[in-house]
């Protein structure tokens, strides 16, 4: 999207199933396992510049040796940064050790990150200030190794405040009131109570010492994942290593975040994006599973895995999101998905163009939207082909035949993004700062007058690049007509599962609402939308049902795409310039199995996203800008 929005994070989990010297012997390194971790981290680079983290637990180590390692970094490419600390570290270690840098049992007891589970995290700040403090994983201490516990995760709780009053009832005193404490110290509680448990059941057969052991033999990790994620509502992918070696990744319920896993012999890998773990092992996306909602992959200690279910599912609403801008496009589904959401705006996009497609010139903005655009040229050439053989058919002149044979989609780069400028901000104050200087045009390819301009982009959430940048940049060009055309429908609602949209203020479509209500002297439905948001929070009811959905509806689609293209017009521009949306129901055509549309329809996967929708709108009303969840 040409508009600077953050959105997910993105996790990735290796678990060596054999012993660390199998991995040295036939790979010829000491750093398998760290060198694996970084190619998915980098593969997975598009979710997240705020920061990056990575913690390594070694298995088996003798009491006495640090067995958890931990980096993390908010730095400029926090990825290579990371990973370049653990290679001086590595190498700082070895000096004057040559002869044991293939000796694994010297490694694990003398070298940092040389451990068989691993997990690394890509964030992506959905709110405020970036900090080492908000970079994953986070780390849970204690000196009995089974309840030690890393969090990692790609989720954005709905109910912090509930969950927070839960950590308060057990009697726990948190720190900070965000959900990536909360998580992960309802986890730790359960942890806690899983090892005491245990240690009540055999504390008369083993002496103290054994215990340890047998603590760690029969933990019960589905049941700690199912006790501490009952409450939990939103969208996550959820990866933990506890302090002996076992491991875990949940999915919520709905699917909505996503989770992916191989496993042979050697490795068991999870990321949030397919590509990740076929690039890293070259492996067919064919081996990679996708973990199933509100099922948990169990890893335990002992390299063993299954899929386990902890909480009741939901109807599957994957996130669309996910597909149309933020994973990878290199992912053959991805792609494959990209193209045929713009070859299904076809339609829409020669009435807005009125048929002439010897006076248009295509083209697309950001380099995200390329996909869209290749899928939309390769529709447009089979719309041609059909005219062709229907002349043909009617026995059209050879003058017609021959305008209709020369005639060809003109393409065209016209928006360049200056890649020496950077237009995200790590914090919510300057983000938008330098949306006016990312951008520059193609020169002299416009015929002034007479040409319109077709910009294809992945999705519109604010405008403010559009209005502030690039329409002012293209009309300098003199194109008669600028149609700017989305690939995604109009984002009318926030999100709180993990995506940085969570002001109504900021969504072009809800201005664009506010505008028609006030010219049709309607503006008291606002308030009339307030009132009830009041009252279904002052009942418990919030999350009952979306109420901002009827700010909407006296308005047809195509209403609410005209208001937005007066509103991204600057006033002085001389082009003429309309919008084109894609449809909600060609969306679902083109991601069949993606369905969690909520941005566009209001109609939100979970109970706690209505309340948040309520919630969102009575902070616009009261000219609060926080987030509302």
């Amino acid at each position: 999207m040409s508009d600077p929005i953050k959105h997910e994070c993105g996790i990735a989990m290796i678990r060596l199933r054999k012993p660390y010297q199998y991995y040295i012997d036939k790979y010829g390194t000491s750093l398998y396992g760290v060198n694996k971790l970084y190619q998915m981290l980098e593969k997975q680079s598009n979710r997240g510049q705020d920061g990056a983290g990575v913690s390594v637990i070694k298995i088996g180590v003798p009491p006495g040796i640090r067995y958890i390692s931990r980096y993390r970094s908010i730095d400029n490419q926090p990825i290579a940064k990371i990973f370049k600390k653990i290679n001086k570290k590595f190498q700082k270690s070895t000096k004057g050790h040559k002869d044991r840098i293939y000796d694994a049992q010297w490694l694990k007891e003398n070298v940092a990150f040389t451990g068989e589970v691993l997990l690394g995290h890509v964030r992506y700040g959905t709110h405020g200030v970036n900090s080492i403090e908000s970079c994953h994983p986070f780390l849970r201490q204690n000196n009995w190794r089974s309840r030690n516990l890393v969090v990692a995760g790609n989720f954005n709780m709905t109910n912090v405040d509930d969950l927070f009053d839960k950590l308060l009832s057990l009697g726990q005193h948190p720190k900070e009131k965000v959900d990536t404490i909360t998580v992960m110290e309802k986890i730790g509680h359960f942890l806690d109570e899983e090892n005491q448990r245990i240690f009540d059941l055999y504390k008369d057969q083993y002496t103290n010492v054994e215990m340890s052991h047998v603590i760690e033999e029969k933990m019960d990790i589905p049941r700690v994942i199912r006790r501490s994620c009952r409450d939990f509502d939103g969208g996550y992918a959820m990866a933990g290593m506890i302090g002996h070696g076992a491991a875990f990744v949940a999915r919520d319920p709905a699917g909505i975040r996503p989770a992916y896993y191989y496993a042979d012999d050697e490795v068991v890998v999870v990321a949030s994006e397919r590509v990740a773990i076929k690039s890293a092992f070259n492996i067919s996306y064919d081996s990679i599973r996708e973990i199933q909602p509100g099922h948990a992959l169990v890893i335990q200690k002992n390299g063993d895995f299954a899929e386990h279910p902890f909480i009741n599912t939901l109807e599957k609403r994957s996130c669309s999101f996910e597909r149309i801008y933020f994973s990878r496009g290199s992912d053959p589904a991805i792609y494959n998905e990209r193209k045929e959401l713009g070859r299904l705006l076809i339609p829409q996009v020669l009435k807005a163009i009125d048929y002439d497609l010897e006076n248009t010139v295509f083209s697309y903005v950001p380099n995200t939207a390329e996909t869209a655009f290749l899928g939309m040229m390769e529709g447009m050439e089979t719309w041609l082909s059909e005219q062709r053989k229907k002349a043909v058919a009617e026995k059209a002149s050879p003058e017609e035949l021959d305008k209709l044979l020369s005639i060809r989609p003109r393409v065209e780069k016209m928006v360049i993004k200056d890649a020496k400028l950077r237009t995200f901000i790590t914090d919510d104050d300057h983000r938008d700062d330098m949306v006016s200087a990312g951008y520059d045009t193609t020169y002299d390819v416009i015929r002034r007058g007479y040409d319109t301009l077709v910009l294809v982009d992945d999705s519109i959430v604010r405008g403010t690049t559009l209005e502030k940048s690039i329409l002012r940049i293209l009309d300098r060009l003199g194109p008669k007509k600028i149609v700017v055309v989305s690939s995604a429908p109009q984002i009318r609602y926030p999100d709180c599962y993990g995506i940085d949209m969570s002001r109504m203020k900021e969504f072009v479509a809800f201005r664009a609402a506010l505008a028609l209500l006030e010219e049709r002297g309607q503006s008291e439905k606002l308030y009339n939308v307030l009132e009830e948001c009041k009252s279904a929070f002052w009942n418990d009811r919030a999350h009952e049902e979306n109420f901002v959905k009827s700010v909407y509806d006296n308005f047809s689609d195509q209403e609410i795409s005209d208001k937005i293209a007066e509103i991204i017009r600057p006033h002085n521009l001389y082009a003429k310039v309309e919008v084109v949306f894609q449809t909600v129901e060609n969306l679902h055509k083109a991601c069949p199995n993606h369905t969690g549309d909520w941005y566009f329809t209001g109609n939100y996967p979970t109970l706690g996203g209505n309340k948040v929708v309520n919630k969102a709108f009575m902070n616009y009303m009261s000219g609060v800008s926080v987030r509302a969840y």
